[in-house]
């Protein structure tokens, strides 16, 4: 089956992946496998995590001599690995273009769908959290993960109007939270986007996975080894950005998403490049949604992985 999306930055990720024959790469993000193929094009072999089931109907036709998908969580990868077995791993952080499309996972505002946004296929759904988490940690959630300066005013009006009926689908939630804003009076940007991000990062514990996929990374890397994260939006941008400093041997000032980083060991990494490259203009004319789109990339140093702080 082939690929229905277009893998952001393939070119620049390729280029800092160096795929090659002997080579056993990580794609810890598959999806519709758009950056597997790429890798295997290469030669290299392939190992593949995805928590989401929906993903293996994309791994069919994949070479099974070169390629393995796991359906497991990508802060797990080293559990499958191994310490220092891999030549290198790409990350592609957040939402897929496949889930978004998808009106049934209700990822999106703009096709109405059950209030789910789970990536896998357990735990609690999107609409468990508005319609039971207290009212001072829904506007928390709103606050952290989505930038939402109106999220206790969001908040109280989500638990005024669930107290006479639970919220269960995607455009019922978007056109309160647009109604409670005001409307969107011009704007570009519908209102409902900071809090439709922020419930999704929180149903899927994005961050923290994210966190802990950049140390599992750091284990199972070889000396030379490549570290290649794509990423959307700043919350994740600032956690790679600070991981990769202090691995390498600098000191960030921190955000209230990533507190003051003091090196305490010997860098683990060194940066491949300077800043994060962002698309070209013809890979934006090609694919719009690529437009926020950051690489990061670092080499795995002969150090032993950083102890992760329990």
């Amino acid at each position: 089956m082939s690929a229905p999306h277009i893998p952001v930055l393939l070119n620049e990720v390729m280029d800092a992946m160096q795929p090659a024959a002997g080579k056993t790469l990580v794609d810890g993000t598959f999806g519709a496998g758009g950056y597997s193929r790429a890798l295997l094009g290469g030669g290299a072999a392939v190992i593949a995590f995805d928590r989401d089931p929906s993903a293996r109907k994309f791994a069919e036709g994949l070479p099974a001599d070169r390629f393995r998908l796991v359906e497991r969580r990508f802060s797990e990868l080293d559990d499958e690995t191994g310490d220092g077995a891999i030549d290198g791993v790409v990350l592609d952080i957040g939402v897929s273009s496949m889930q978004l499309d998808e009106a049934e996972r209700g990822f999106s505002f703009m096709r109405d769908g059950p209030l789910d946004m789970r990536m896998a296929a357990d735990g609690p759904t999107a609409a468990d959290l508005v319609n039971e988490a207290e009212p001072e940690e829904i506007a928390r959630i709103l606050y952290v993960y989505g930038e939402e300066r109106e999220s206790r005013r969001i908040a109280r009006a989500i638990v005024r109007r669930r107290d006479e009926r639970p919220f269960s689908r995607t455009l019922e939630l978007a056109e309160f939270i647009e109604k409670t804003l005001g409307g969107r009076r011009g704007a570009k940007v519908h209102p409902a986007t900071r809090s439709f991000q922020a419930i999704r990062i929180a149903v899927n514990e994005e961050l923290s996975e994210l966190e802990a996929g950049l140390a599992a990374a750091e284990r199972a890397l070889k000396t030379d080894g490549r570290l290649c994260v794509v990423t959307f939006h700043s919350l994740e941008d600032r956690i790679v950005k600070t991981f990769l400093a202090v691995r390498a041997g600098k000191t960030p000032g921190g955000s209230r998403h990533a507190p003051p980083a003091h090196a305490a060991a010997t860098p683990s990494f060194q940066l491949l490049f300077n800043g994060a490259q962002g698309p070209s203009e013809a890979e934006l004319a090609a694919n719009p949604r690529a437009r926020s789109a950051k690489l990061r990339a670092a080499v795995r140093t002969d150090a032993p992985a950083w102890r992760v702080a329990a």
